[in-house]
């Protein structure tokens, strides 16, 4: 594959257009698809063409799909397959959906002649504008093969596996993590708090130590920050993984309590109105009815 495949791009939302907009930069020519007149918009000031639907992908020979979840994804694929914009193409599912989703998905891709590649990734808007995501990525080596320049101009492809599928099931153990990281980080410094102590200066002193984490330094601070902290990963996203993760438990007969505790300080914040605020601000489930933490 050169730098001249033409790559079509479903969905440019708050990732997506960053990481469509890597592809551009890397030489790609780009044809996005997002049926919202304003995601067009948004797109073309970004230099990137965009269409409704993806019966303007006819030209594509790799689609990425970077929707919100496993019902968009299914919607994609049944339109895509009605206009014919599948078979001979490769097809890239970069949204973290689940195990079950992209296999059926992927299922639906091949049976109509496309080969298809599983690669969730990690790092949110700030990489994802930097081009530096990380990517899970599982599927059959030929069809590696084709898309591995694609998907470095949006990040770091690790293989994970040859099977559609093990992309999304590592992405499940990783929001696992994160999730549990992010609370973790948000009940200590609310502690830190009710002792008396300053949250900026207990970050300073244990963010080198054996308790420092990445989502510590990178959370802590905007966490701090309130409601002026930027929206770089929403609560939502986080409603919808820790979903996906307890479904993977369960599937698997594993009891989660740790992840079942982070899950719920998640679903407190949405009931609290801060589904589309950044995800540090699960912080705010901690405050006392006078506001204090």
């Amino acid at each position: 594959m050169t730098q001249r495949t033409h790559v079509g791009f479903v969905g440019l939302g708050a990732i997506g257009l960053p990481m469509a907009r890597s592809l551009v930069s890397a030489g790609f020519p780009v044809t996005g698809v997002d049926p919202a007149e304003l995601g067009r918009e948004r797109a073309a000031a970004a230099g990137i063409n965009a269409v409704a639907g993806v019966e303007g992908l006819a030209e594509a020979s790799v689609i990425v799909v970077m929707v919100a979840d496993s019902r968009q994804l299914s919607q994609v694929v049944d339109a895509a397959v009605a206009a014919d914009v599948v078979r001979g193409r490769t097809w890239v599912i970069m949204s973290t959906v689940g195990t079950d989703a992209v296999k059926h998905a992927g299922a639906a891709l091949e049976a109509a002649g496309a080969a298809v590649v599983d690669a969730p990734v990690s790092g949110g808007i700030a990489r994802a504008t930097r081009g530096d995501l990380v990517l899970f990525v599982s599927g059959p080596d030929v069809a590696l093969a084709t898309v591995e320049p694609v998907l470095r101009a949006m990040g770091e492809p690790r293989i994970v596996g040859a099977a559609v599928g093990d992309g999304q099931s590592i992405k499940v153990v990783n929001q696992h993590l994160c999730a549990v990281h992010i609370v973790a980080a948000a009940e200590a410094l609310a502690l830190s708090e009710r002792l008396g102590l300053d949250p900026a200066f207990v970050l300073e002193t244990i963010g080198g130590g054996a308790a420092a984490s990445f989502m510590l330094g990178d959370r802590g601070p905007r966490m701090l920050a309130g409601a002026e902290a930027p929206v770089l990963s929403q609560i939502g996203i986080f409603v919808k993984d820790t979903g996906l993760v307890a479904d993977a438990a369960a599937a698997v007969d594993l009891d989660a309590p740790v992840l079942a505790a982070a899950r719920e300080r998640f679903l407190a914040a949405a009931e609290r109105g801060l589904t589309a605020r950044d995800d540090s601000s699960v912080i705010e489930t901690y405050l006392r009815k006078d506001g204090e933490r």
